[in-house]
């Protein structure tokens, strides 16, 4: 087949498509008028021929043969009017044909025309939605479709692409502030290692060595926990690689039990609820879920402050509820994103990089799950995880 007669575009395939529905139709619905019109027309015709014609068959004789073998005169005319009837009947159907020919080629031509139109129409919104996701860049994802018109497929569509573009546009703008936030994380504790290495081959004084030494020390340790943390975040962001049974119960207590000594030191009480529950998942991402929110629970708290872990096999809940400051609670959602805090970090020794409740959020999306927040009404926050 020729390449060039094959149609390239969809407007014009549905154009052939439905200009070839309707001339079908047309020649199907010709043949079976013809088909009807010649079933019987000789008879009809022959009828009609020898009731208008004067002293044909039908006419009253005023003579009545003997019956016997018909006459020559007879037969004569009974061919005469055989001949008659059928060069009557092939004249009109030739007629039928022609007329109905032309009639198909007119119709053919407009179906062609409406088809052509009709594509048009029903293609008007995919044109619409290939030119929005052609002018698309990371710059103006903020753009939508919004196709107006009665619902259908392509309404859906269109609505289901401006839901895409949304989710998209909170995604992208997510990766650049984790960037820039991480980028921000990063140069502070180089600045800090240089300005203590600069001020230590200044001073060569022993004792404010061994105080830059370890402030380098312990900067190393936060970065290496930051970086630690960074990459645990992209790895549990990628999905799971495997899954196993995962005994939560066990997991959140060994996870308890390694704070029950942190715990003691600032004097807060740690009650536990575990009931037994099984989730199927990574059982590392898993651990550090648990021992992120209980090390937040711990950071976050107040001196003789109270800290209660459950887990609900019921609605396969993990609840981890803390005392501490007031948590506004327009301020709760923000603490999934990374390096959001309650309040600006000074860099002082133990504070968190900010990636505790973002790393929780992140390990349970990886499982299917969801983590959700409330701040409690005397201080601290109540947070769940929910697994499938």
């Amino acid at each position: 087949m020729n390449r060039r007669l094959v149609p390239t575009t969809e407007r014009a395939r549905l154009t052939a498509l439905y200009g070839g529905l309707l001339l079908l139709a047309g020649c199907v619905l010709v043949g079976v008028i013809y088909v009807f019109v010649q079933y019987g027309l000789d008879n009809r015709i022959g009828s009609a021929f020898t009731g208008a014609v004067p002293g044909g068959p039908a006419s009253p004789r005023p003579v009545v043969s003997p019956p016997g073998p018909l006459v020559p005169s007879a037969q004569a005319g009974k061919y005469a009017e055989t001949q008659v009837v059928q060069v009557v009947a092939a004249t009109t159907l030739n007629r039928l044909l022609t007329v109905s020919g032309i009639a198909l080629a007119a119709f053919a031509v407009l179906s062609l025309v409406l088809a052509w139109w009709m594509a048009g129409r029903v293609l008007r919104p995919v044109a619409v939605i290939t030119a929005t996701a052609r002018k698309l860049s990371g710059e103006n994802l903020h753009q939508r479709i919004g196709l107006a018109g009665p619902p259908g497929e392509l309404k859906q569509l269109a609505d289901t692409f401006d839901e895409m573009l949304g989710r998209i546009e909170q995604l992208v703008g997510a990766q650049r502030r984790f960037a820039a936030n991480a980028a921000h994380e990063l140069r502070t504790p180089l600045a800090v290692q240089r300005a203590a290495a600069e001020i230590g081959l200044v001073d060569p004084d022993p004792e404010r060595i061994r105080w830059i030494r370890d402030e380098l020390i312990q900067v190393a340790d936060s970065s290496e926990h930051l970086i630690e943390s960074l990459l645990l975040l992209a790895a549990s962001d990628q999905g799971l690689e495997h899954r196993e049974p995962v005994a939560l119960d066990k997991t959140m207590a060994a996870v308890a039990e390694e704070h029950r000594e942190a715990a003691r030191e600032q004097g807060i009480a740690v009650t536990t609820a575990l009931e037994p529950l099984t989730a199927e998942g990574d059982p590392v991402l898993l651990t550090h879920l648990i021992r992120n929110l209980i090390g937040n629970a711990l950071r976050y708290n107040h001196r003789d402050g109270t800290l209660h872990l459950a887990l609900v096999a019921a609605d396969r809940t993990l609840r981890v509820t803390n005392t501490g400051p007031v948590v506004p609670p327009d301020a709760v959602a923000d603490l999934f994103e990374p390096f959001r805090r309650l309040n600006e970090r000074r860099h002082a020794p133990g504070e968190g990089a900010g990636l505790g409740l973002a790393l929780v959020a992140s390990i349970a999306r990886a499982h299917g799950g969801r983590a959700t927040a409330q701040a409690n009404p005397g201080g601290g926050l109540t947070v769940r995880v929910r697994f499938p």
